[in-house]
């Protein structure tokens, strides 16, 4: 199976398709899913404002390491612009996993649904779109139900954790 044949079945585009398929984009669910857990307590503003400059805090560091390292291994002979530019396309997939959760607090800013539930539903969604992720990815890898499935449940395992610590811990 192609990535453009794994886009269609997916329905997202291949050319985003890869970009969610990468540890960024696992570790910028899970990242988003802490900061709701930390910050949940306050209104939808509140967190949507923690869990915006987190992410792109974390993005930045990202691409900053991501260049370093490769200027260091390079010896030289990497520019600076390109090893920038490459480690800001790497590390895409942090900003692109939390468009998501970010729309949907963003709608308990707006009022349109209540903060607390922006606060669950995008941690949920979050959990949901990291079985997703499991199962896509590991599907790549082993296309047998089982594997996809233990994946799926992994992936979705870190978003279950940050849930339940949001519901008897900060509460």
């Amino acid at each position: 199976m192609s990535e453009e044949d794994l886009g269609d079945e997916t329905g997202t585009s291949p050319s985003l398709l890869p970009i969610l398929m990468t540890e960024e984009a696992i570790y910028g669910l899970i990242l988003v899913s802490g900061m709701i857990v930390v910050a949940g307590r306050g209104a939808s503003l509140e967190v949507l404002v923690t869990v915006i400059v987190t992410v792109l805090v974390f993005y930045a560091a990202h691409v900053y390491a991501g260049a370093v390292a490769r200027l260091a291994e390079s010896r030289g002979k990497a520019s600076p612009a390109g090893s920038l530019a490459f480690a800001a396309r790497e590390s895409s997939g942090l900003l692109v996993a939390s468009v998501v959760p970010v729309v949907i607090l963003f709608l308990g800013t707006s009022h349109v649904i209540p903060d607390v539930v922006a606060n669950w539903a995008a941690l949920i969604v979050n959990t949901i779109l990291l079985a997703v992720l499991g199962w896509i990815a590991v599907g790549r890898w082993r296309p047998r139900f089982a594997a996809r499935l233990l994946g799926a449940l992994i992936a979705a395992s870190f978003g279950v954790i940050l849930i339940l610590l949001k519901a008897f811990v900060t509460h």
